[in-house]
């Protein structure tokens, strides 16, 4: 069976946002490393909606990248795309 390969275009590093940056970090980093970052830092500080997990409570670092209070997980990806740049 064949290796599975990264996407090249997927691992490429994008540089965030100051906004973004406020949660993951300034460094440049490949699109996967900064949704697993942001899962890390949504995880750390309980801002998973406990009646629907599925939804994210934006605290004052998040609500700058999602523009509103509230997003769903599928949302979040699109909201992220806005705040990361080659």
């Amino acid at each position: 069976m064949a290796e599975k390969k990264a996407n090249p275009a997927l691992m490429k590093p994008l540089t965030p946002s100051p906004e973004l940056a406020a949660v993951v970090g300034s460094d440049p980093l490949p699109r996967p490393e900064v949704v697993s970052k942001v899962w890390d830092y949504i995880k750390k500080h309980d801002l998973q909606n406990p009646q629907n997990k599925r939804e994210i409570i934006a605290d004052e670092k998040l609500q700058p990248v999602f523009g509103k209070d509230r997003v769903t997980m599928f949302e979040m990806n699109k909201h992220l795309s806005r705040h990361l740049h080659s």
